[in-house]
């Protein structure tokens, strides 16, 4: 049975209420490829970049137990095994795969995966058996009007969908997901990257939305300006706390996220451990495709 959301405020870290937690987290970057094009997505192969969608290298479901027994000898504090990319984590079977190599191996230990949703409805059941302790699932509007500013296209189902088509079909999947994950006892968190002058005035609807579907907690993630929307300023302090104050009307608000890349190792905000663990991280940049 999966943890509840009440245990988990005291052992995730991306759970934590009021002051940031104590406990450690190891992201392990198994899924490779996306499904969906998200105008601020640059997802990268390298060293040097403390953000989402970044990793040193994409490892396989097969590596992942020892490389979750050296980083619990080196970090005792870790508590939850994540999977959050770099690509989707429902776009291939890796993710679900690895999963279940830790619920064999490492059972005490709490399994969060991300996700953009866009498979969720038809995941939702592997989700559920495998074990799935918290799902993160990233919903930028929930008004096709507003996500067609904020993503491309998706690639579903052998088809590519672009404009307000494949905004609908996001978003219809994603709350349907999270209610089918969230009625089986899974604690959902729902992920918004707030964009000045495209989703801030619709934060208070997302929240409210979501809300309705299922989710317990809601993060509200700055733009990192890239990509395609490189030229959007990051949002204030004050617009993000604004954006958080609307949305605490509806659901509990997360303040404490730390950008992770897909291969952190260790407490958000303290010492990172991926460089002892993943020793193939390199320093080049390159791309990945959507598939």
């Amino acid at each position: 049975m999966a943890r509840d959301f009440e245990e988990l405020k005291l052992t995730h870290p991306c759970f934590a209420m009021g002051k940031k937690g104590t406990n450690g987290r190891i992201h392990l970057p198994v899924s490779p490829g996306c499904n969906i094009e998200c105008r601020f997505c640059d997802r990268q192969i390298n060293d040097y970049e403390d953000r989402p969608g970044v990793t040193g290298s994409i490892i396989k479901p097969e590596e992942v137990t020892d490389i979750i027994k050296r980083s619990l000898d080196v970090c005792s504090d870790i508590s939850v095994v994540g999977i959050a990319g770099p690509g989707d984590t429902l776009a291939t079977d890796s993710a679900l795969k690895t999963f279940r190599i830790v619920k064999e191996n490492f059972p005490k230990l709490i399994k969060c995966m991300s996700t953009n949703g866009l498979l969720l409805p038809e995941k939702a059941d592997e989700i559920i058996e495998v074990g799935i302790d918290s799902l993160t699932v990233t919903v930028n509007a929930v008004d096709p009007e507003i996500e067609v500013k904020l993503n491309d296209g998706i690639h579903y189902h052998g088809e590519y969908y672009s404009g307000v088509e494949a905004a609908t079909i996001l978003i219809r999947n994603q709350l349907e997901g999270i209610k089918k994950v969230a009625d089986a006892g899974i604690t959902v968190k729902v992920n918004t990257v707030l964009v000045p002058g495209i989703n801030d005035d619709h934060i208070e609807m997302i929240a409210k939305t979501v809300k309705e579907h299922g989710a317990s907690i809601y993060n509200i993630i700055p733009l990192i300006p890239q990509h395609k929307l490189k030229d959007v300023p990051a949002p204030k302090c004050a617009e993000i706390d604004l954006a958080r104050q609307k949305a605490e009307k509806y659901i509990d608000v997360f303040r404490h996220c730390q950008h992770c890349r897909a291969d952190a190792i260790g407490v958000p905000g303290e010492k990172d451990y991926g460089d002892q663990i993943y020793l193939r991280r390199i320093s080049v940049k390159d791309t990945f495709s959507h598939g």
